[in-house]
């Protein structure tokens, strides 16, 4: 299960989970969705606009984050009209949905990336002009895009990334929008299971392992979070835009320590943080 959550300073403002579509065998959309109501989550992510979990969603009151995917990804920046039309067939044809983002992007990298802040403009100025200002345009970057992420204080962009985040946080500073960022405190661990305790990775450390100045940190999610908040605020007038955790969690299989107990340790420790 991925978790994803809106941080506002001091605190978070909702935890919901997303819905990921690749796989087999998948319960109906309907069927999901009432599991997202018979267990209180408010707050769902959509990588792309499925008609039939739109459909479903529609009319529950739960907050939808919906992506405009990497595959529309230039034809959107390229085109105001292509926007325009994205956002008429997948958003405006569900006036039923409580759509909150459109995340424009999830992980783009390499020349692609540069069609970031294009397509996040053209997508902005369409809902504006559908009457529909109020939803908000975004992106989802990997937590790779920090080259140095420990301790946060040092913390900077990629080389790479540096190329093309300071029109996107500037963008995203101008339209009150948040940053959205997958974060997974197992990947930076798993890299390199000696270089840390797991428990630092876990939530299950007992005690500060990582002082920053003024700051303990004793978990790597936190450690992470506000890595990405000083590499914001150091490149092109990202201080000040919020971070939305776009995706986190634990595997249950496939990897070292990637048991279902470990799964459930992680889930419940980071909601209950």
């Amino acid at each position: 299960t991925n978790y994803w959550y809106v941080r506002v300073r001091p605190g978070v403002e909702a935890i919901g989970v997303c819905y990921g579509m690749s796989a087999n065998d998948l319960p109906a959309a309907s069927t999901v969705v009432s599991m997202y109501k018979a267990n209180g989550i408010s707050a769902m992510r959509l990588y792309a606009p499925d008609q039939g979990a739109l459909q479903a969603v529609g009319g529950t009151g739960i907050s939808v984050a919906v992506g405009a995917p990497n595959d529309v990804l230039s034809n959107i920046a390229a085109s105001p009209a292509a926007a325009a039309s994205w956002v008429r067939n997948n958003i405006q044809a569900y006036p039923s949905v409580s759509f909150r983002y459109v995340c424009v992007g999830n992980e783009v990298a390499g020349g692609a990336a540069q069609d970031l802040a294009p397509a996040m403009e053209n997508v902005h100025a369409a809902l504006a002009a559908a009457g529909l200002g109020h939803i908000k345009v975004t992106t989802s970057v990997s937590q790779a895009i920090l080259g140095v992420y420990s301790p946060p204080s040092a913390a900077e962009f990629t080389g790479e990334a540096r190329g093309y985040m300071g029109p996107v946080l500037q963008f995203l500073a101008r339209t009150g929008s948040p940053l959205m960022a997958n974060i997974y405190p197992y990947l930076a661990w798993a890299y390199n299971p000696s270089a840390m305790d797991m428990s630092y990775a876990l939530f299950t450390s007992s005690g500060t392992v990582v002082q920053d100045g003024a700051y303990g940190y004793q978990n790597l999610f936190d450690t992470t979070v506000d890595a990405f908040y000083l590499a914001m605020a150091s490149n092109g007038g990202g201080s000040g835009v919020p971070l939305v955790v776009s995706e986190t969690g634990w595997p249950s299989g496939g990897g070292v320590q990637a048991t279902p107990a470990n799964a459930r340790v992680y889930n419940q420790y980071l909601i209950n943080h």
